[in-house]
């Protein structure tokens, strides 16, 4: 392991994916590193909870193969993707109204036969896709200009069932946008990597255990066993910097860098001090929020899905998981409503009832459940809109940076994007 020490030493503001990301990358080459978080567990928006007297997340997430950097950290801190994560081949399923499985061929081969042997579509309808992605593909998964997402679909006739159960879908999942509002150009983004790197790129990974298994945990304790800390329940309510370095809290203690990444909408606090970065906060300030409801069923442990995540239409619920069939949890599903909607206007006793009725229109017989519980992150990432202005990393302070799933990238807010920020935010203070 390389000791670029040189007497450095870094403050990381924030425990979730990215701060932990960073703190990592840094520990890696034993530059001292000390991470804050207010809260007293790790993880930030992706953490695991107490339910129950189980170990469950604050939302069900899904991982894909492109998501490199989110499986190297894994690795390099012992949390293995082969025994955390089911992986699975690219499959979209909505019982009764469609299918579309990728076989293991080499990309693109497989998309072309997914598309081709999908079912729920009319002929016409998996020509037009099969066009689509060949005219995106032809452009570099560019545009001109940035638009929603639905206008980019209409204007390349991915209408009817293949936007419904397909291009929205994935949309929705990745972006936690509405098609209607979303940017167009990252979620060609996300299609680009997915879908035209290797074929492995666009397996789903599931996961298995909770998500401060996956990560947060063992990447606390690699920072710990290289030399570093983790202080959990310790806010850091203002940032100065004088000639020695970055003060915390009118703290004695001095930093030589400071790594920012806490939430969007926790920035501007930290930031109050430093005029030159008005344009930043100001950007930030801008941002909207989009909200994930996780609603979690325990049911008698014979009841079971027929696979770990199927598609629901036109109701509440937009994806089921199994978790029996993903962890041993048997009987008990988690239901995910990801972006804005009338869900928000709602109680969650009325919204329980709503998601026991469609599961039960689908599972006949299908009892009370014993218990349930609905996690709400209202804010849980941001609207990823076209043209959004989204901070860098590196900021107008020097020796300070930003680090975070909102930070300018090709990706929404998601946990690759998050990791992202987080290593590149490090590899900048190694740079000094």
């Amino acid at each position: 392991m390389e000791d670029l020490d040189h007497g450095l030493n870094v403050a990381v503001i924030g425990a979730g994916w990215a701060g932990m990301a960073a703190a990592v990358t840094l520990a890696q080459v034993r530059i001292p590193v000390t991470v804050f978080e207010a809260a007293r567990h790790l993880g930030g928006r992706a953490r695991a909870v107490a339910i129950e007297g189980m170990r469950l997340d604050n939302g069900q997430h899904i991982l894909i193969g492109a998501y490199r950097e989110t499986l190297r950290l894994m690795r390099l801190v012992g949390a293995e993707p082969e025994q955390l994560l089911l992986r699975q081949p690219l499959a979209i399923e909505y019982p009764g109204k469609f299918r579309l499985r990728a076989p293991r061929l080499p990309a693109p081969l497989h998309l072309l036969v997914a598309l081709l042997g999908a079912s729920g579509l009319a002929w016409s309808e998996r020509i037009a896709a099969i066009r689509f992605m060949t005219a995106m593909r032809g452009n570099g998964y560019r545009i001109g200009a940035d638009l929603p997402v639905a206008e980019l679909l209409a204007t390349h006739g991915q209408t009817g069932a293949l936007a419904r159960y397909l291009w929205e879908p994935l949309c929705v999942s990745a972006l936690n946008t509405p098609a209607a509002s979303a940017s167009a150009q990252v979620f060609l983004h996300l299609l680009r990597d997915a879908l035209d790197g290797a074929r492995a790129n666009s397996d789903f990974l599931i996961p298995r255990a909770d998500l401060g298994k996956l990560f947060p945990d063992p990447a606390a304790a690699f920072v710990r066993a290289s030399g570093g800390a983790i202080r959990l329940g310790t806010p850091v309510r203002t940032l100065d910097k004088t000639a020695d370095g970055f003060i915390l809290d009118a703290g004695a203690q001095r930093y030589s860098h400071a790594i920012l990444a806490v939430g969007p909408h926790q920035l501007d606090p930290l930031l109050q001090r430093f005029a030159t970065l008005a344009p930043v906060r100001a950007s930030v300030a801008a941002f909207a929020y989009e909200p994930i409801y996780t609603c979690y069923l325990q049911y008698p442990q014979d009841v079971s899905m027929p696979l770990p995540m199927t598609g629901f239409d036109g109701g509440s619920i937009q994806w089921i998981f199994d978790r029996g069939r993903l962890n041993g949890m048997a009987g008990l599903l988690a239901a995910v409503i990801s972006a804005r909607g009338a869900h928000q206007n709602t109680t969650q006793e009325a919204l329980v009832g709503a998601i026991q009725r469609e599961l039960a229109a689908f599972l006949p017989g299908l009892p009370a459940p014993l218990w349930s519980r609905v996690i709400a992150e209202k804010r849980a990432t941001f609207s990823c809109r076209p043209g959004m202005a989204r901070p860098a990393n590196r900021t107008a302070v020097e020796h300070l940076y930003l680090a975070g799933d909102y930070t300018a990238s090709d990706y929404p807010a998601t946990l690759e994007s998050a990791v992202r920020s987080g290593v590149h935010a490090a590899s900048l203070v190694r740079r000094h």
